[in-house]
């Protein structure tokens, strides 16, 4: 398991299970049918969880462009490997999206809503504001973000020995998310990550799905610069006040 690899892999369980969520909510005849926004933001928390923890031991778990950005930013993160982090997102993204709609195909097939389809694979706003949505993002990221960057490992004795939690350490940045899901997510659905709006939009441009529209490419943009002005400032900030 290679970084490269690790990242791939996270990013594609982080898709599986969170455009999974959505897919079990908004499209017709499944079981999760209409279950609602705390369905679907317990869903994404979860899955950060499962992404986190296979690829933590080996990349560092980044799973999100905003992250490593912020990270090189802070100098926790060589800049010569943001390249190979990204793309490595980028293509677990997509691959996440796929599985998500070969598995909910038959449920596609069934539902007339061309915009819950594409629900499952990108954000969209509540209220189509760029500029207020475009914020929406950039600050659900920096709360992401901020809140990364003073995280802590356990540590016991006076010598402040790190102690491991093992997969528990997946935690904090679970519910992270799941705070940012259930507070800031409410206005454009809380991408908070290039990678995941991305990718799965790029599959849903590309794949046959009956009734299927447009893509909202005229969108895409804030999803993407959004999160990436959002760790910027988080970054910044946390260099200020060290």
């Amino acid at each position: 398991m290679s970084a490269f690899t690790a990242e791939v892999i996270g990013t594609m369980f982080l898709i599986i299970l969170g455009g999974g969520v959505v897919a079990n909510v908004v499209l017709k005849g499944t079981k999760g049918n209409n279950a609602g926004w705390m369905v679907i933001t317990t869903g994404w928390a979860l899955s950060v969880f499962a992404g986190v923890v296979i690829a933590g031991p080996y990349s560092g778990a980044h799973l999100n462009p905003a992250v490593t950005l912020a990270l090189a930013i802070v100098g926790k993160f060589a800049w010569d490997q943001v390249g190979l982090y990204i793309a490595a997102q980028m293509l677990g993204a997509i691959l996440g999206a796929l599985l998500v709609w070969l598995i909910y195909k038959p449920h596609f097939d069934t539902t007339e809503d061309s915009l819950a389809q594409l629900a499952v694979f990108s954000t969209g706003p509540a209220i189509r504001h760029p500029f207020a949505n475009l914020f929406s993002e950039a600050l659900g990221t920096f709360v992401l973000i901020f809140v990364i960057l003073y995280i802590t490992t356990p540590e016991m004795g006076e010598q402040k020995t790190p102690i491991g939690m093992g997969s528990l350490g997946a935690l904090p940045v679970t519910f992270l998310v799941w705070a940012i899901g259930l507070s800031l997510g409410g206005t454009t659905g809380y991408a908070i990550n290039p990678a995941r709006d991305l990718g799965p939009r790029i599959v849903h441009s590309l794949i046959p799905i009956k009734n299927k529209c447009h893509s909202d490419w005229r969108y895409a943009w804030v999803p993407v610069l959004g999160p990436l002005a959002g760790a910027t400032v988080a970054a910044l900030l946390f260099m200020i006040l060290q």
